[in-house]
């Protein structure tokens, strides 16, 4: 992000990278795994979503928040789970299509 703080968002008003914050704003990391990873389709069918895909939503009161899909299935066995953390801590939940998707990527690559 130092070397290309200008690809990044300007939603917070800094004129160089926060090393205290950057790495966990939601709006950062979907820039970094445009330029770097894989944007996939966001659709509605839980079988485009694998193990390790990263996923981007828009919460209530426009909070955006990720979560990383994992190899376990909801209850009913139709659904990926998601690893996040909401504030409290890492969860493990049915939340894929609880949200409004804004980002579904893949990412294999190192951050240089």
């Amino acid at each position: 992000m130092k070397e290309n703080f200008d690809k990044y968002p300007k939603s917070w008003g800094l004129s160089k990278p926060d090393t205290n914050i950057d790495h966990r704003r939601v709006p950062n990391l979907r820039t970094l795994f445009k330029r770097k990873g894989i944007l996939l389709p966001i659709t509605k069918d839980p079988n485009d979503y694998v193990a390790g895909d990263l996923v981007t939503w828009m919460l209530p009161g426009n909070l955006p928040h990720i979560g990383i899909v994992i190899g376990s299935s909801s209850g009913d066995g139709n659904k990926p789970l998601i690893v996040h953390n909401i504030g409290s801590g890492s969860v493990i939940e049915d939340i894929l299509f609880e949200y409004q998707i804004t980002g579904h990527y893949r990412y294999y690559g190192t951050l240089t």
